[in-house]
């Protein structure tokens, strides 16, 4: 297949991401889950990020409508000081990382970005925003490993860290045992990020 050719769809969200030193810490508070329970679907410490807004499966051709107005937001956007902190499960199927910090910028910035969307033409019905870092899911049965999982996080709280960029991503859905891929189709700096 000639890698030239652009899918006719990819999901796509528009996400912030820790900095890698403040994964790490969060990777070393993980340590025994990841010891204790290696049959969960792990996600990549590379793809762990905060979804403000998640598209779904958009066409390929409308993704460069989101490109002008989301570098415009970032632009005129100051950074959010943000941590990691805890952690908790929905429904003992997904494992996630609370945020802490400025969650009321966090909630402001998901609803501008949500806003954008919207005013760029594309459906977007969300869900209401709950800041988490998704970090792992269970394999179909099993409901005891996300919660156990989830209390080795008990008392984390991560170093707080300035949010750099805004990132639109783009994912492979992985259906089976591999959890999905994530790349920057592209980021932008905020205003007096680093």
């Amino acid at each position: 297949m000639n890698d030239s050719i652009q899918p006719a769809t990819i999901r796509v969200f528009i996400a912030l991401a820790p900095p890698d030193d403040a994964k790490d810490e969060l990777a070393r508070a993980l340590a025994p889950a990841y010891a204790a329970h290696p049959g969960m679907r792990w996600n990549r410490i590379e793809d762990w990020h905060i979804t403000l807004a998640f598209l779904g499966e958009l066409p390929t051709a409308t993704v460069p409508l989101l490109r002008d107005p989301l570098a415009e937001l970032a632009a005129a956007r100051r950074p959010l000081d943000l941590s990691l902190e805890g952690g908790g499960h929905f429904d003992s199927r997904v494992l996630w990382s609370g945020i802490a910090g400025d969650v009321p910028g966090l909630h402001r910035l998901a609803d501008d970005v949500r806003t954008l969307v919207k005013e760029t033409g594309i459906p977007y019905e969300g869900r209401p925003l709950r800041p988490h870092l998704t970090l792992a899911r269970a394999r179909r049965g099993d409901l005891t490993s996300v919660p156990d999982a989830a209390g080795v996080l008990d008392g984390f709280a991560g170093r707080a860290w300035p949010t750099a960029r805004l990132h639109l991503v783009g994912s492979d859905y992985a259906r089976g045992p591999a959890p999905a891929r994530y790349r920057d189709m592209e980021s932008w700096r905020f205003a007096g990020g680093a």
